[in-house]
């Protein structure tokens, strides 16, 4: 008779996320892993395969929570501009806390792994993606609503609202400056002005 699982995999895979994001894929040791989660090797091998499977999984979570969640804000947003705003200056808060080393965990991975491992690359690249997205339906919206400018088009907004978004995470990697964070963010929101 099998024996049951006694952990939840799911909050298993919030942590092995952490650690990743904190640490990187190259940073981080099986035995680190093992320590990290509380799991027996077996136990993380058994569930989660092996370690680059565990970070796929991971990565994969990430999409789903973070950046699932900012989609939904996007999506949601009557107040586009205002959710725009938010969601700045709530990277802000993280570029600056005391989390900071961590920066955005996909932009780790897309500077660590994606240049040689193409699924690692895909990953990032649909998730990038799917984040230019919901800017760019979030923009579209602000635009018919006459929230936001129309001076320029609503793609090459939301490529550059990713873009700054990404630059400011892998800038937070570095001992960052308050005042650059936020002299970057309002130049960045005052193009959504008209």
């Amino acid at each position: 008779m099998a024996r049951s699982k006694e952990f939840d995999e799911e909050l298993v895979l919030d942590k092995a996320m952490d650690l990743f994001w904190f640490k990187g894929y190259n940073g981080i040791s099986a035995q680190e892993l093992v320590d990290g989660l509380s799991l027996s090797r077996s136990s993380l091998y058994d569930t989660y395969g092996d370690k680059r499977t565990l970070f796929i999984r991971a990565l994969r979570r990430y999409r789903g929570k973070v950046t699932g969640n900012m989609i939904a804000l996007l999506d949601n947003a009557t107040d586009v501009p205002g959710v725009i705003k938010d969601i700045f200056q709530a990277t802000a808060v993280e570029c600056l806390g005391e989390s900071s080393p961590k920066g955005c965990f996909m932009v780790n991975s897309r500077i660590e792994l994606a240049p040689h491992d193409a699924e690692i690359a895909e990953i990032i690249t649909e998730n990038r993606q799917a984040i230019e997205d919901g800017f760019y339906k979030a923009i579209k919206r602000g635009q018919e609503l006459q929230q936001i400018t129309t001076n320029q088009p609503a793609k090459a907004l939301a490529g550059f609202f990713v873009n700054n978004l990404w630059g400011l995470k892998a800038y937070s990697k570095s001992e960052p400056e308050k005042e650059i964070i936020e002299g970057t963010i309002k130049i960045v929101l005052s193009v959504l002005e008209k």
